[in-house]
Parts: structure tokens; C-alpha cells; sequence
């Protein structure tokens, strides 16, 4: 009895077994379909036009004080519009130096991403290009004394002209600024990856 009960219950397991097996669906080799991305790369060095949303001063912005600058121009590569007009530019001020006496204040801008007009967000690195090292400002002031001295001119009968130069002295620098609306450049330090592009 117990024989006939052992190989009934194996029975009943091994047909529930085959059930489960043939329930169980069979996983296909799918290929799934991903976008293709068109990606393009900005080398660093690359020059972007913009103009300044806002004025910048050493006189009241402090360092980390952020800017904003709108591209004033399409910037194409490959044929491909990859930066459009009115793009946004947001960095901050990164480093500011005070007027002191013969020196006159300086700034430097670093930007960090742009936002193009259909709102998608793009991390770059750059900064607001000047040929002093992107140092704006940072001259030395102006004059605080005049000198005469004398200019001997022979070929006119040795006439003698007097020739204003400029003294040791120097005085107080003045704040730097960027206008509101003033056209400036953004010089890319590091290459930026394209992989959005605004289409009409």
C-alpha cells in the first residue's frame, strides 16, 4: 500500500513539474533599439560670442557673484547648429581683486553651463576671454604727477619743446566693470560634448 502510494505522489509531482515547465515562458534574443546620438565635440579653445545680460562691477559684485551672458550668434560645426542664438551662459565671478593705489581693480569670470532656447541644461568650462589670462581689468592707474622735461630739437635750429611725462606716483585704481548689453567672448578651456541639438 505504501508502494502504491509513493508512486502515486511522484506521479502528481512530476505532472505539476511539467505544468510549471510549460507555463513558463521562453526569454527570445531581443535587440533593443536605443537613439542614435549625434555627438559633437567643441575642442577647447573654441571662441563663443556673447553679450552680457547684466552689469558686472568690482564695486558691488563680490567673488561668486553670478553672471549671465546670451550667445549673439549661431554657432555651427559639421554643418550642425550646436550652439543657437540666444543661448544663456551662467558662470560667477571666480576671482576678484580691490583698486589699490597704481593698480585698478580686476575680475575674472569662469562660466560653467549654458542653457539653450528650448531649455536643455549643457555643463561647459570656460571663461570670459581677455588677453591678459582672462584677467579683466587690473591696468595700472593713472598718473599722479606730470613732469616736464625738456625736448632738444636740432633739426629746427636747436629749438628746445617741453615734453610732459608722466611721474613715479600713481594714483588710486578705479573699479572694473562690464556694461550691461557689452559684446564679450567666452573661450572654452575644456572640450564640450554636444549630444542636443535645437531643431526648427
Amino acid at each position: 500500500m505504501k508502494k502504491w502510494l509513493v508512486i502515486l505522489a511522484v506521479l502528481m509531482f512530476g505532472t505539476g513539474l511539467t505544468c510549471i515547465a510549460e507555463e513558463t515562458p521562453v526569454m527570445e534574443d531581443v535587440q533593443l533599439e536605443t537613439r542614435g546620438y549625434d555627438l559633437v565635440e567643441v575642442p577647447a579653445g573654441t571662441f563663443i560670442p556673447v553679450s552680457s545680460s547684466q552689469e558686472i562691477s568690482t564695486e558691488y559684485c563680490p567673488e561668486g557673484f553670478k553672471v549671465r551672458f546670451t550667445s549673439t550668434n549661431d554657432l555651427y560645426m559639421y554643418e550642425t547648429n550646436i550652439i543657437p542664438q540666444n543661448t544663456t551662459f551662467y558662470g560667477f565671478i571666480e576671482k576678484l581683486n580691490e583698486p589699490v593705489i597704481g593698480t585698478n581693480a580686476a575680475m575674472t569670470i569662469k562660466i560653467t553651463k549654458m542653457i539653450l532656447p528650448d531649455g536643455y541644461e549643457v555643463p561647459i568650462r570656460g571663461y570670459i576671454y581677455t588677453s591678459n589670462n582672462n584677467i579683466i581689468g587690473g591696468g595700472i592707474s593713472e598718473p599722479a604727477e606730470w613732469r616736464k622735461m625738456p625736448h632738444y630739437q636740432r633739426d629746427i635750429g636747436n629749438n628746445i619743446t617741453l615734453q610732459i611725462r608722466p611721474g613715479r606716483a600713481r594714483k588710486m585704481g578705479k573699479h572694473t566693470k562690464i556694461p550691461a548689453g557689452e559684446d564679450e567672448l567666452i573661450i572654452l578651456t575644456d572640450s564640450a560634448w554636444i549630444t542636443h541639438t535645437v531643431t526648427n
